[in-house]
């Protein structure tokens, strides 16, 4: 199984962040990992304040700073305690949207955690915020925490390709979720399939085109279930014919999820285009948290990703 080494979460440390912190703490412990805790101060947006306050300002940025210091501090001394390898922290003056993105670059880490800002807030500003600047900008796997961390991950939805991402992003769920039940979702559909409706192929044509590309879908997926070692009562593989999107939170609707997982392809060269994708539109109309794996460059657009 995958072995989380190194975690950096994000925090502001309001009350809603914190569920990330919470779920990083979990897995740090689980897997005697290091952690980070990464928190950007904001002080770039202090301007205002600080020619209200005046010669106060540096004193007043200095108590904030302090302050932030010691509640991460805390935090940092909790995590160790309650079985994390070993925690540090990490304070930035800029913005989180810039700075966290940034940092989780420039630095080694097997995972990033960041929580989704609110209850539907992530639908209205998925460009801007911290987890979709981490999303377009991190060539590393990003878990986005949208729920309260009460209990580990029981039931996962993986999205699948037959890329060799999605084989990592099987070995990634499951030492993030490694005592859940997986349902390995691949969603297929008949190539221009619409022109051959206009074309006036008759729908005996088109539904046989259908069965033979559903058994190439469900042989591809019996081979990625092998690649990636899942044994046979840890999962559950269906194949569906329609639209990804649809098909995804429709599963997610049907049954008790609390983890999706999905596939990010590609590297900085497309990054602009990646949040246009599935995997974009599955972030802003779940509820369930996600995890977003990086996966290598592909010279065409996928399906999931």
């Amino acid at each position: 199984m995958t072995k989380l080494d190194t975690l950096l979460v994000a925090t502001d440390l309001s009350a809603r962040s914190m569920q990330a912190v919470d779920r990083a703490v979990a897995l740090a412990a689980r897997h005697r990992a290091h952690l980070t805790l990464i928190h950007a101060l904001g002080l770039d947006a202090l301007g205002p304040l600080r020619d209200l306050l005046g010669a106060q300002a540096p004193e007043v940025a200095r108590r904030a700073t302090q302050r932030q210091q010691t509640r991460l501090e805390a935090i940092a001394a909790d995590a160790v305690a309650r079985g994390a390898g070993t925690a540090e922290i990490h304070v930035e003056e800029g913005l989180a949207a810039t700075v966290v993105p940034a940092y989780a670059d420039a630095t080694p880490h097997d995972l990033l955690v960041v929580g989704a800002r609110g209850e539907g807030t992530l639908r209205r500003m998925l460009v801007g915020s911290t987890a979709s600047r981490l999303l377009r900008k991190s060539h590393r796997s990003v878990l986005i925490v949208k729920r309260p961390a009460t209990a580990p991950y029981r039931r996962v939805l993986v999205a699948v390709d037959f890329s060799e991402s999605s084989v990592q992003a099987a070995a990634l769920a499951r030492a993030v979720a490694p005592e859940a039940h997986f349902v390995l979702l691949h969603v297929f559909d008949v190539p221009f399939e619409g022109m051959l409706q206009y074309a006036g192929v008759s729908d005996d044509i088109i539904h046989q085109y259908r069965i033979e590309a559903r058994t190439r879908a469900q042989h591809g997926l019996e081979d990625l279930i092998t690649r990636a070692g899942l044994a046979q009562a840890d999962h559950t593989a269906i194949v569906e014919h329609g639209d990804a999107v649809h098909q995804i939170t429709t599963h997610l609707e049907r049954a008790d999820f609390d983890l999706v997982v999905m596939g990010k392809h590609g590297t900085h060269v497309t990054e602009e285009l990646l949040l246009g994708s599935v995997t974009k539109r599955v972030l802003s109309e779940s509820e369930q948290d996600m995890l977003v794996v990086v996966g290598a460059p592909r010279p065409q657009a996928v399906a999931q990703g």
